[in-house]
C-alpha cells in the first residue's frame, strides 16, 4: 500500500527491500520511518529488519501472509490510555503475543522554517494518540489538533504540504528524516509518558521457553449473560491466588448485550493455580481465548 506521503516513500520502500530479502527476519511496525513503533521495533528487537505497514490491520496482515517473522503494536499508554480497535484487532488476527516492550514517549513539535522565539502555528497534526497526550500543550497556545495516521507520517504530510503555519507532533527523529525544524521539544503533558507494546507471532511460545522466568497471559472471555456470572468467572483468580493486573471490557455487535472482557494475569498455562484458575473462568463464561504467554518485560505489583 502506498498511501504514505511522499517524503515517506523512498525510505518505505528501501526498508520493505530490505525486509523482503529475508522476511523471517522482519518485523512489522504501523506507521511511517521515523514513528514511535519503528523506535520501539528497533530498541525491542534490534536484531529483526523493521517493516513500515500504513495501518495496524496491515502490520499484522504482513505477518499473517509470511511478509514478517513478527509484528509490534502499541496496545495501552499510561497517559491516553488503549489504543483505539487494538482489543478488536488482535484477537481477530489468530496471531499470539509472544513479548512486551515498554518505551517511555517524548513528542517533538515540528515544522519547516525557522525555530524563532514566539512562533505560531494554526494546527498540528498527529497521531490522535500522540495529540491527546499533548493536548493541554496544545489548547494553551492555541493549536488545532488534526488527526493523521501515526506521528511520523504527520511530519512527512507537513513537510510535502509546504505549509510554515502548520506543525506536526512527532519523535524527533522524524524532523531528521523529513526536513523539518523541531520547534520545541517534550511537548507531552506528563513527563513520564510511557506506551506499552506487544509483539505478535504465527505461533506461540513454547512452554518450555517460558519456564523459570516471571511470566504474563493475555486472554479475552465473554461471561454468560446471567447474574453474577462476571463476579463468579473473577473469583477462581482470587481463591488460588493469581494476579490480575490488567482487565478491561469492550462491547461486542451493535445490540449492547454482549461484554467481552481483556484481562493479563501473572502466570502462565502449566501452573496449577493458573489452570484452576482459568478453568473456573471458563467455566462460568460463555468464550475464554488465549491470546498469549509471554516473558514480563517490567515487574508487576
Amino acid at each position: 500500500m502506498r498511501s504514505f506521503p511522499g517524503p515517506a516513500l523512498e525510505i518505505v520502500d528501501r526498508m520493505r527491500a530490505a525486509a523482503a530479502a529475508e522476511p523471517a527476519r522482519a518485523i512489522a511496525f504501523q506507521g511511517s520511518p521515523g514513528a514511535n513503533s519503528h523506535r520501539a521495533a528497533t530498541e525491542a528487537r534490534p536484531d529483526l529488519a523493521p517493516l513500515p505497514c500504513f495501518s495496524f490491520e496491515d502490520a499484522l496482515e504482513a505477518v499473517k501472509d509470511g511478509r514478517a517473522g513478527a509484528a509490534i503494536i502499541p496496545i495501552e499508554n499510561s497517559q491516553h490510555g488503549r489504543v483505539a480497535d487494538i482489543h478488536f484487532l488482535l484477537p481477530e488476527s489468530g496471531l499470539h503475543i509472544v513479548g512486551e516492550y515498554f518505551m517511555p514517549i517524548h513528542h517533538a513539535l515540528m515544522a519547516l522554517g525557522e525555530a524563532t522565539p514566539g512562533r505560531t502555528f494554526e494546527a498540528a497534526y498527529s497521531h490522535p494518540q500522540a495529540l491527546g497526550q499533548s493536548r493541554h500543550y496544545l489548547r494553551e497556545r492555541g493549536i488545532v489538533p488534526l488527526s493523521h495516521a501515526d506521528t511520523a507520517g504527520a511530519a512527512a504530510y507537513v513537510a510535502e504540504r509546504g505549509d510554515s503555519s502548520v506543525a506536526a507532533i512527532a519523535p524527533a527523529l522524524a524532523a531528521e528524516l523529513y526536513g523539518l525544524t523541531i520547534i520545541e521539544r517534550n511537548v507531552e503533558d506528563s513527563a513520564d509518558n510511557m506506551t506499552r507494546f506487544v509483539i505478535l507471532a504465527r505461533e506461540p511460545l513454547p512452554a518450555q521457553a517460558l519456564q523459570g522466568r516471571p511470566v504474563m497471559t493475555t486472554f479475552i472471555f465473554e461471561v454468560k449473560n446471567i447474574p453474577a456470572a462476571l463476579y463468579k468467572a473473577l473469583g477462581g483468580f482470587a481463591t488460588n491466588g493469581v494476579n490480575m493486573t490488567k482487565l478491561e471490557s469492550y462491547q461486542q455487535g451493535t445490540r449492547f448485550a454482549a461484554t467481552t472482557f481483556y484481562a493479563d494475569i501473572i502466570g502462565a498455562p502449566g501452573d496449577a493455580a493458573v489452570d484452576r484458575a482459568l478453568e473456573e473462568c471458563a467455566f462460568h463464561s460463555k468464550e475464554l481465548r488465549i491470546l498469549g504467554s509471554y516473558e514480563q518485560a517490567r515487574a508487576r505489583g
